[in-house]
């Protein structure tokens, strides 16, 4: 399957500028380059579609140029935005550009015959003159054009926010990246969000009046959830791709959780699963979904690019805890992520050498309201600790931690309850 036909069939093309583009990146080595807005320290979800579409645009044989923003991203781009963004301070930029650097690091090559090479468009932006640049740069756009973007006009539209010069200067800006990508780099591609179409046309349009060359475009897709809604959010928001931003075990559950419909079209987007295996999973999907088996498949694909085997298996292991699985070996913080929804109870470290009576500190912490009826339910089998159950003589120690300051209590099958002795 030629390039183009498998990102076409992954559904990861919107659009194209040139009808031949698939045949000449069968028959040419493209640079090409994809630009990240430098808004936090860490890229999240919705970035993973142009990061996969340049790595299956690498991984036969193109060679990518990340971008990353730190000139633009003093400004803002306004597509998609209803209103105008924060100026953000250079010190913040850079450390956000630190965090995105190490994340892209880790999912492109930056070695061999088309090694990945990062660039910071400060370093060409910063030292542009105004007056050559409006001279220069600037006589090549038509206002008309500009005003006739939908970010810049629907943002017109609205009285309440309106667009600064800041913000509608950014499409100039963008062109001129590309301009110089291609200077430097004989960079003859970009790709990005459907969102950046304007953006991308514009850079082809000024490279091809000041240079007379002939460069491309294409568009990935702004993914949506079956019913519609803005994919790449939880409840809790952002899922980050950054592990202290969003635990690996959160990461995994986000997507064993997502809904049947979307599950093919998400197998297709951020897996390299081919196509018969993921024609496979959607026939098991369909034959018995309660399975869950395209679910698991995906989310363990996905957390396995992201943050490796071992955090993959760290986030399994968590997921079955919460079903009666083995506790041992997660960490502190491990199950308090697990089981950040679930009461807890503190107790004085030294509390665990004190001998007490299980029984009792169950009642202290409020898992039961009587000593009757946790002596009841203990001698029937219903109360587990490190989800062991537990003897009605049995005392507190500290054996029964099950990391280093945390046990679980489990009432039943589904009630939990943590208790923390710290000192």
């Amino acid at each position: 399957m030629r390039l183009i036909e498998e990102l076409e069939w992954r559904g990861l093309v919107n659009q194209v500028t040139h009808p031949e583009l698939g045949d000449r990146l069968e028959q040419e080595r493209f640079t090409f380059y994809c630009g990240f807005d430098p808004t936090a320290e860490s890229l999240h979800i919705g970035n993973l579609v142009p990061i996969m579409g340049m790595m299956h645009f690498q991984r036969r044989g193109h060679r990518p140029l990340v971008l990353v923003g730190g000139g633009t991203g003093l400004i803002g781009d306004p597509s998609g935005k209803t209103e105008e963004r924060k100026l953000q301070t250079r010190e913040n930029l850079d450390r956000h550009l630190a965090g995105i650097r190490a994340q892209l690091g880790r999912l492109l090559s930056f070695e061999g015959d088309n090694a990945a090479t990062m660039v910071n468009n400060a370093d060409w932006l910063g030292e542009l003159r105004l007056l050559d640049f409006l001279r220069d740069t600037g006589k090549h756009f038509s206002v008309n054009v500009m005003l006739a973007k939908e970010s810049v006009r629907a943002r017109l539209e609205d009285r309440d926010h309106g667009i600064s010069y800041t913000e509608f200067t950014y499409s100039l800006l963008q062109a001129y990246d590309f301009l110089h990508l291609h200077d430097t780099f004989g960079c003859r591609l970009q790709v990005g969000g459907s969102d950046q179409w304007g953006n991308i046309v514009a850079g082809m349009d000024l490279t091809r009046r000041l240079r007379q060359s002939e460069t491309f475009g294409l568009t990935f897709p702004l993914v949506t959830k079956a019913d519609g809604a803005k994919f790449g959010k939880s409840e809790q928001g952002n899922v980050w791709l950054d592990p202290a931003r969003t635990s690996p075990y959160k990461f995994y559950q986000f997507w064993i959780n997502q809904a049947d419909a979307d599950v093919p079209r998400l197998l297709r987007y951020f897996t390299f699963l081919p196509q018969e295996e993921i024609a496979a999973l959607e026939a098991e999907l369909a034959a018995a979904p309660e399975k869950r088996i395209a679910h698991r498949r995906l989310a363990e694909e996905v957390t396995v690019l992201i943050h490796g085997t071992d955090q993959l298996a760290n986030a399994v292991k968590a997921s079955q805890a919460m079903f009666g699985g083995e506790l041992s070996g997660l960490d502190d913080a491990t199950l308090e992520d697990i089981f950040s929804e679930m009461p807890s109870t503190r107790f004085p470290r030294e509390a665990l050498s004190s001998g007490k009576p299980l029984l009792d500190v169950l009642v202290e912490s409020g898992v039961f309201p009587s000593k009757g009826e946790a002596r009841r339910t203990i001698k029937s089998g219903g109360v587990y600790l490190n989800n062991e159950r537990i003897a009605e003589d049995a005392r507190l120690s500290e054996a029964c931690l099950c990391s280093e300051r945390i046990a679980v209590v489990r009432k039943g099958k589904k009630n939990y309850h943590l208790l923390k002795f710290e000192d």
